[in-house]
């Protein structure tokens, strides 16, 4: 996939690596990031590439302009050429959930934190509910209203949010759709934080940067672990957390954990 940055039209996700973090961007801010047919391709190429690739560390999934996305795009269903639209097909394919962004982001190991600028409504919800964490400018807002157009949170929502706030907070949120300003987001525990608008996605950045200079193998071990955990037994799951442990023993990484804290050094970790 290519770095360059081109118009929403030819490019309707970007792709960007810096150092050890790679930054996708929904690039339709003329549309807030409402999701096409091809985004949905591009945006599942894109997370799957950054979790292959042996540099990335950590991604920042945001927005072009002034929305993180407001869901799938409506117009283009509604005009016969988007998802969800008579005889586009989108709905069909659709119909096997593996290759879809949200089940991608559930699978990939790589840390991934949401930059949710303006405004996160239905798919675009789902989307930020997926990432391992969430980051929100002063004037984001979550926007539950499924239930106010007569859908569900068809992409992950309604298995995340019981277990991010709680059942009952979940029915409160689903059943009456309110919106959710960035503050009411951080008390729920829906933001992990909220800063300065101009400031989102530096610090979302920030955090991707500080998790890199971390042992790669080991925060990949932990979010799988994290994963697993959901559906596990108690006994289960502390008998793969020692199989795990067992295996990062092995590597140079660990070694290199035990020596630099040893030498009073800060770990220069290679991911082996």
């Amino acid at each position: 996939m290519s770095d360059e940055t081109t118009t929403d039209e030819q490019d309707p996700v970007l792709y960007e690596v810096s150092g050890h973090v790679a930054t996708i961007t929904l690039n339709r801010p003329h549309r807030r990031n409402a999701i096409s047919t091809r985004m949905l391709s591009m945006l599942s190429d894109a997370l799957s590439e950054a979790d292959r690739s042996g540099d990335v560390r950590a991604i920042v999934l945001t927005g072009a302009g002034k929305g993180f996305c407001s869901g799938l795009d409506i117009k283009d269903a509604m005009s016969g050429s988007g998802i969800g639209s008579e005889g586009s097909g989108a709905a069909a394919n659709m119909m096997n959930t593996r290759d879809l962004p949200t089940s991608i982001l559930f699978e990939i190991d790589t840390p991934i934190i949401a930059a949710v600028n303006g405004a996160a409504a239905g798919y675009g919800l789902d989307l930020a509910l997926g990432c391992d964490m969430r980051i929100l400018g002063e004037t984001s807002r979550l926007l539950p209203g499924f239930a106010k157009r007569g859908v569900v949170p068809e992409s992950g929502g309604t298995w995340y949010l019981p277990r991010l706030v709680g059942w009952a907070k979940a029915a409160e949120i689903g059943f009456l759709g309110r919106d959710l300003d960035a503050q009411q987001s951080l008390k729920l525990g829906l933001a992990n934080a909220v800063v300065a608008d101009d400031q989102l996605v530096a610090e979302a950045v920030s955090w991707g940067e500080e998790i890199a200079t971390n042992a790669p193998l080991a925060i990949r071990a932990m979010k799988r672990l994290y994963r697993h955990g959901l559906t596990e037994d108690f006994p289960a799951h502390t008998h793969h957390v020692l199989l795990q442990t067992m295996q990062l023993f092995g590597t140079k990484d660990f070694f290199e954990g035990i020596s630099s804290f040893a030498e009073g050094r800060d770990p220069e970790f290679k991911g082996r």
